[in-house]
């Protein structure tokens, strides 16, 4: 039973799926911020374009 309790192996997956997990939460949250910021950007581009 003590060693079951030290066994540690599986922690680091779970915490990298946590991390995963937060930075997706991020990336779905600022992204339509930055898609709304490069269309502007790339509409005002082709506009001084033409």
């Amino acid at each position: 039973m003590k060693k079951f309790l030290k066994d540690e192996s599986g922690a680091t997956a779970i915490e990298y799926g946590l991390i995963a997990a937060a930075m997706a939460v991020c990336l779905l949250t600022a992204m339509p911020y930055i898609t709304n910021a490069l269309t502007t950007k790339f509409n005002n581009i082709g506009a001084a374009l033409k």
